[in-house]
């Protein structure tokens, strides 16, 4: 690892030492800048703690700092998910201790913590080995909870009242809840998310999609099936990661949510996604509430339930900079504010058309299942390509046309629909469809608004 000293201001063309600002750059990004000629010389200072004092062009330091700065401080995975359990503590503080139980909303009360944690358990909950590097995020009360051995007990105090009545433990008097199944199954589910990696997502690459001679002599949409295909096929690596993940945590035996409908135990407490969900989703809100959803809950919790107006945006562009600098995420989070409002305005304005019949609602189903995949892949495109230039040749080729559909949409509907929406999303919030039936005692991570 290596430092990166530069200073705000120029003279004769040098950088200087005094008074610089440092970043931290990882081994392989500083390694990048040291031999690469066309970024021009740096100053460095080495773990020895020798400096190298170099002169920098002005234009080169120009060039570092506006396409190559992104690259150097990312990825900041693990400080990405510190940043949601801090925020998430300090928000269930506040709500705890500065505030009274009739201003909170019932998910706040239930959440709400009134005893500030020692140190050692705010760096236990913060540093937990078993979440540090890509999550998810838990509530701090669920976490206590697994260290101190309540996790499962208090679950399953509403279908054991025995155990609820003899104590906190009660583990003999309960049944077998073992993630055994849970945690194999999420294994397989990781080998072939990792095989159809290799096989499929390699031979689809993004940035084909911004491929000069692709862009220029493909008709439309030849453009827009590839769009299709390779952002489907980019989806298995983020389903390896959360997956894994989550099968890591239930083996270490946190993420019991309780026993569902029939009596099987539900280990989706901390899940991320649920790719069914997404796979089958039949609209943007929908496809939403199953992907990365811890974080769409983190969201919720700290921004959208606390914005008072325009918490739509306001969660978004939240969205946007948690995620890091590149220009791609914050042309896909603000992309996806008129589309996500035109989506709710549009199917409030005809989805009862089509639910009288069983041949309606499957036509109805197929209809929206293929625009709300288009629709995601033109949203999500800008993530993948991070770049602005990448991300307007893109749009370019697709001419804007989910832009212009989704503003005039929601600009059209708007006047239809008068704004109560806010006051009424949060109350219809649906869960995914893989935790709705299980009964957590105080967590809230199946309630997920955006």
């Amino acid at each position: 690892m290596s430092l990166i000293l530069l200073r705000s201001g120029f003279q004769n063309g040098a950088a200087h030492i005094d008074g610089g600002m440092v970043l931290i750059c990882f081994h392989l990004s500083s390694n990048d800048l040291k031999t690469s000629g066309s970024v021009g010389p740096l100053i460095w200072a080495d773990a020895t703690g020798a400096l190298i004092n170099i002169t920098l062009r002005e234009e080169k330091l120009t060039q570092l700092l506006v396409m190559d700065f992104p690259h150097l401080l990312f990825p900041p995975r693990p400080l990405m998910i510190v940043t949601q359990k801090i925020t998430t503590l300090a928000f269930q503080l506040h709500d705890g201790t500065c505030k009274k139980s009739e201003q909170l909303a019932s998910d706040q009360r239930l959440l709400a913590i009134t005893a500030r944690p020692s140190l050692i358990e705010y760096l236990s909950y913060n540093l937990n080995f078993l979440s540090v590097l890509v999550g998810p995020c838990s509530n701090y009360k669920d976490h206590i909870d697994f260290i101190e051995g309540r996790h499962i007990s208090q679950r399953l105090k509403q279908h054991a009242a025995a155990a609820a009545r003899n104590g906190h433990n009660g583990y003999d008097r309960t049944p077998d809840v073992s993630p055994l199944k849970a945690v194999c199954r999420k294994l397989v589910v990781c080998c072939c998310c990792l095989l159809f990696f290799f096989v499929v997502t390699r031979s689809l690459p993004i940035t084909f999609n911004v491929n000069p001679d692709f862009v220029s002599h493909a008709p439309f949409l030849s453009r827009l099936t590839y769009a299709f295909f390779s952002i489907q096929a980019a989806r298995p690596k983020f389903y390896f990661a959360w997956t894994l993940a989550d099968a890591v945590n239930n083996a270490a035996g946190f993420g019991f949510r309780g026993m569902d409908g029939s009596g099987k135990p539900c280990w989706d407490l901390i899940s991320n996604v649920n790719i069914i969900g997404i796979e089958t989703a039949t609209s943007f809100k929908t496809f939403i509430d199953n992907w990365n959803i811890q974080t769409g809950v983190w969201l919720k919790a700290v921004c959208y339930d606390r914005a008072p107006r325009h918490r739509l945006a306001l969660t978004f562009i939240l969205s946007a900079l948690w995620h890091g600098v590149y220009p791609g995420y914050y042309f896909t989070f603000i992309t996806a504010i008129p589309i996500t409002m035109a989506a709710r305005a549009l199917r409030r304005s005809i989805r009862h058309h089509f639910l009288g019949s069983r041949g309606l609602k499957l036509g109805y189903d197929v209809v929206t299942w293929m625009a709300t995949q288009l629709t995601i892949c033109y949203t999500v495109m800008p993530f993948l390509l991070l770049s602005v230039d990448h991300t307007i040749t893109y749009y370019r080729s697709m001419y804007f046309h989910v832009h212009i559909i989704s503003v005039l949409a929601a600009v059209a509907l708007h006047r239809k629909h008068k704004p109560t929406e806010d006051s009424k999303s949060a109350s219809s919030s649906s869960s995914a469809p893989s935790s709705s039936q299980c009964q957590p005692v105080h967590s809230n991570n199946n309630k997920k608004v955006l």
